[in-house]
């Protein structure tokens, strides 16, 4: 019965792991290129937000960023990444930008959630966050199931 669940989730995740695992690999292989003027301004747009992210190189920040992208693409991209662990990290990072979307100037609307045209970019990272927490939940949920039913047998 256990491995007819596992089957269940897996199947049920996949579309949520591979949309966004697609999404992420694309991401982070297009900053790995990133020349000086990109680096640059998505060092300074970051800052704007998360000041201590001004103080290194433009290049090293685009680098990490994009090895961060790769890594959650990875973690999604790869089926024995547990769930819970894929879903982590999808989270922290969507949580990270979601900052971004709320903190920054000129992303929403005057007093509002409702994104302006420049902040529809970010705020579709909500998505991301929906994903992240639901691969979070279900993996927790099939750790807890798989570790009662052992002490059941």
């Amino acid at each position: 019965m256990a491995s007819g669940s596992v089957w269940r989730s897996a199947a049920r995740q996949l579309p949520l792991r591979l949309t966004s695992g697609a999404f992420f690999l694309n991401s982070g292989l297009s900053k790995l290129g990133a020349d000086e003027g990109t680096a640059q301004g998505l060092q300074q747009f970051a800052a704007t937000t998360y000041p201590f992210l001004g103080k290194q190189d433009a290049q090293k920040f685009v680098r990490a960023l994009a090895v961060g992208e790769l890594a959650i693409a990875t973690a999604l991209l790869v089926p024995v990444v547990p769930a819970a662990v894929a879903g982590a990290a999808l989270t922290a990072f969507s949580v990270g930008t979601i900052g971004l979307y709320l903190r920054t100037p000129g992303m929403r609307e005057e007093g509002s959630l409702r994104p302006t045209q420049q902040g529809i970019a970010l705020a579709k990272d909500v998505w991301l966050l929906g994903i992240g927490a639901s691969l979070l939940a279900d993996g927790i949920t099939e750790h807890r199931h798989h570790r009662c039913h052992r002490h059941h047998r």
